[in-house]
Order: structure tokens, then sequence, then C-alpha cells
């Protein structure tokens, strides 16, 4: 097996990035696909990854074998930070190609991989690299997380002109709720975010995610239009 592997970012910290890649997980499940998914590189966090446990609740999944392995987090530092910075803290750099590695061999097992990144697509993994240099070296496409907050148009547009520069496939835009949303900035942005997509090429596709309150979450998300660009599922 060879699974499709798909890159979760986000226009900026803190924009739903695990929560969106949970739902991903939850529908694909839902429609009968095998997926996993993996975060690339944990901060904040000192032997487990979160996130990682967020997208099992998330999806209603139990631990799988990959996670016992290592192989779904492979990058865990304790500082709450850009991973360059929580590495070099620890005397360490970011080893990408164990990431790289970890990845491949849960596509080797599974239909679909949900990478989750660290912050935004500009954020250093080490210093030379940033997250969507490292996303393009691997050809994964990019599910861009972004929201209605304000600022959000230029954070949405930096980031589709910065994966359209490195040649990255964009799936489309997941525009999650948002606490902090003004209402008239979120009943627009939706429609400036297709203009952008469309002005630079890639497929208008832009999936709105409502509020989801745990433990009961909404099961009205459609994601298939994200798996019908390029190979799809």
């Amino acid at each position: 097996m060879s699974g499709r592997v798909y890159f979760i970012s986000g226009i900026d910290t803190g924009v739903g990035k695990t929560v969106v890649t949970g739902l991903m997980a939850r529908w694909l499940r839902a429609t009968g696909r095998d997926v996993i998914t993996v975060k690339m590189v944990q901060t904040g966090n000192t032997g487990f990854s979160e996130d990682l446990d967020a997208h099992r609740a998330l999806a209603g999944m139990d631990r799988l074998p990959e996670d016992d392995l290592g192989l779904t987090a492979p990058q865990i530092f304790a500082f709450p930070s850009s991973p360059e910075l929580a590495a070099r803290l620890e005397g360490r750099t970011v080893d990408l190609e164990k990431i790289a590695h970890a990845v491949a061999a849960c596509a080797a097992a599974h239909e679909v991989v949900l990478v989750e990144g660290a912050g935004g697509l500009a954020v250093p993994l080490t210093a030379e690299t940033l997250a969507v240099d490292f996303a393009a070296a691997q050809g994964w496409p990019l599910v861009l997380v972004a929201s209605g907050r304000l600022g959000s148009i230029n954070h949405i547009i930096l980031s589709l002109e910065a994966a359209k520069a490195r040649g990255i496939s964009v799936a489309g835009v997941v525009y999650n709720w948002s606490p902090d949303a003004d209402p008239t900035i979120d009943a627009d942005t939706p429609a400036v975010t297709r203009r952008a997509m469309e002005r630079l090429g890639f497929p208008p596709v832009l999936i709105k995610v409502s509020k989801q309150v745990r433990p009961v979450l909404t099961d009205d998300i459609d994601f298939a239009p994200l798996f019908a660009q390029g190979k799809g599922l």
C-alpha cells in the first residue's frame, strides 16, 4: 500500500489545525477510509503529543500500533515555541529524515495519512528549513486551515502565495469557526479566499467548519471536495 499523504497547516498558531485534522479523520473513517494522523513536530509536551491524543478523541479512534512505535509523533520537544527553537533549547535539531521515514511508514500501512504541522507554513523546523519547504520537498498537497479573525485575509493570501511559489498543490482551505471572528469579516472572508485561490490557479475548494462542542460533535461537514483533487482517494 502507498497511502495518500496530506499536509494540514494553518495561517497562524491557534487557528484550529488539530481540531480540523481530527474532524477530517472522523469523516474519512465514517466514509470507510483507513486513515491515520501524524503530528509532525510537537512542542510544549514531554514524552507524548497532546495534539495526537486530540486527533484520536475527535476521530473516535483508539491508539494505533504506530502510536506506540513513535511513528505518529516522531519529534517532541518541551518548550512551546517554533520547532527550531524548542529543539535548540534541548541541544538538538529537528530530525527531518526521521519525520519523512515515519510518515512513509504510516503511508505504507494506511490509505490516507493526515500530517498536522506546527504553527503556520513559515515556521522554522531547522535553521535552514521552513515547514513549507519540507512539505514541498515531500510532495504533500496542502490543506490550509483559516478563520475569519481580523488579519486573516493577509495570512491566507500570503500562505497561498508561499505554496504557489514552491509548487505545492492545494487541496483546499478549511474555514474554521473562531470565537474571535467579527461577523462582517467572517461573512466576507470565504469569497475573498476563493478569489485568491482562483487567481493563483488553485481549485477554489473551501470547507466551512461550524463550532464543535465536545463530546457532542456534528457530522454534517462534508470534506469530500478536499479529496476530489489530483489523485484523490
